[in-house]
């Protein structure tokens, strides 16, 4: 079995959490629906606080730090939304957080950590800069590490989610989730099999970084060249702890093209009346597409976040 935190670790974490976030609404929509075949379940990250799920893992690492790490601060690296949950839950804590976060990230999501008053020192937007950065970080502030995947605290609070969204709907027949650095869809691949051995659980991926659909087809990792998608919160890579996880408990991974993904995103704003970022949408975009073998069944459908650069939506 692989080093990732139990059902029992995400329970726990879950009773850890619960007075700093949201316990997110899981909503339906017809006309989806019936666009997908299937009985779609969202739930609706975006609508957590902070604008996204990171906020459940970033709490529940910064909670289990001891004193004399708290005294030190934190430090990690984000594209945005880890970045933000990791301000907020050192600013709860009255610590300080350091943030490494690439040169083009959204505004929007740089304002957020900054307005939870997180000092952010920008980079080269590839994953080498990022580490590196963060690398000198952790030497130049003594701070303790809050990864954004690599880390069995931050995986379990983010299994929190399919936790919740079992709770309210324990049928499910498929679960779809975005992955990136695989520790959302690792956490929620663990609680949601524990719970319920026959769903089937897919990963869903942007085609223009497609490093997990090619690591599980592979059998090791591998990297992506570039990460030119819109969903710039999928642009991180696996690491050998989510890609352990994601062998034992994903059925497979699926890629989407970035008109797929714009499609979908549209939809939901359209349709169900809520603002989510292409990150989400990645995760409705094969059910749509019909691409996901589950006529009839009920899915599952994770909507991450809803941190959207307002000046540059992708809509004509």
């Amino acid at each position: 079995m692989s080093a990732g935190p139990s059902l029992d670790d995400i329970r726990v974490a879950a009773r850890r959490i619960a007075p700093f976030i949201h316990r997110t609404p899981v909503l339906t929509c017809g006309a989806l629906d019936a666009m997908a075949g299937a009985r779609l379940h969202f739930k609706c990250e975006n609508l957590q606080k902070t604008g996204s799920f990171k906020i459940r893992g970033a709490t529940n690492a910064v909670l289990q730090l001891s004193p004399a790490e708290a005294a030190r601060g934190v430090v990690t690296q984000s594209s945005g939304n880890h970045a933000a949950a990791v301000a907020r839950a050192a600013s709860a804590r009255g610590i300080a957080a350091h943030i490494v976060m690439p040169k083009n990230a959204p505004a929007v999501k740089c304002r957020a950590v900054e307005g939870y008053g997180g000092v952010i020192t920008f980079c080269e937007p590839t994953v080498d800069a990022r580490d590196a950065g963060m690398k000198r970080l952790l030497e130049e502030t003594g701070g303790v590490l809050v990864h954004p995947y690599n880390d069995r605290r931050v995986i379990a609070g983010q299994g929190t989610a399919a936790l919740e969204l079992m709770e309210d709907v324990p049928d499910l027949d498929v679960l779809l989730v975005p992955v990136s650095g695989g520790g959302l869809l690792s956490g929620n691949a663990i609680a949601a099999t524990s719970l319920r051995h026959s769903v089937r659980v897919i990963g869903c991926e942007p085609a223009n970084a497609d490093d997990a659909f090619r690591s599980l087809k592979s059998g090791h990792i591998e990297k992506n060249a570039t990460a030119d998608t819109i969903a710039d919160g999928l642009r991180a890579q696996l690491c050998d702890l989510t890609f352990s996880i994601l062998r034992e408990r994903v059925d497979e991974i699926i890629r989407v093209t970035e008109q797929e993904i714009v499609d979908a995103m549209r939809l939901v704003w359209e349709r169900m009346k809520l603002v989510i970022e292409p990150s989400a949408a990645v995760a409705l975009a094969p059910a749509v597409a019909r691409g996901i073998r589950a006529d009839g069944k009920r899915v599952g459908v994770l909507l991450s976040g809803g941190n959207v650069e307002l000046s540059a939506l992708p809509f004509h």
